[in-house]
């Protein structure tokens, strides 16, 4: 059997910091994602959802310095899940994306990928 973990994402960039680590660059974002749906009794929802990317530089990257915040961009990778212990010795989780390729898009080419 064989395992897929692949996911893709279009969305606008929120907050981006950027390290070099052993000489690699790193860009670390959040990246929202809007879905607009309408209710049982017609009332408009419009739900956001907030994924945390890691993006490594390479050919199928941007350099990392030119990705600004407000900017749509399009993300496929691979979902990972952390596990950390807090300063209160408690164990958390949460889950990233490590993006293989980042598509930076314009305003009017961010509803077509």
């Amino acid at each position: 059997m064989e395992h897929i973990n692949r996911i893709e994402l279009q969305g606008r960039v929120g907050n981006i910091r950027t390290n070099e680590y052993n000489g690699s660059k790193v860009a670390r974002f959040s990246l929202a994602t809007e879905i607009l749906y309408k209710t049982r009794d017609g009332s408009a929802v419009n739900e956001i959802t907030w994924h945390n990317i890691v993006a490594w530089s390479n050919k199928d990257l941007p350099d990392p310095e030119v990705i600004v915040k407000g900017q749509p961009v399009y993300v496929s990778g691979r979902l990972r899940s952390v596990k950390y212990t807090n300063g209160e010795g408690q164990e958390k989780q949460f889950y990233e994306v490590l993006a293989g390729k980042v598509k930076l898009l314009s305003d009017d080419k961010a509803e077509q990928v």
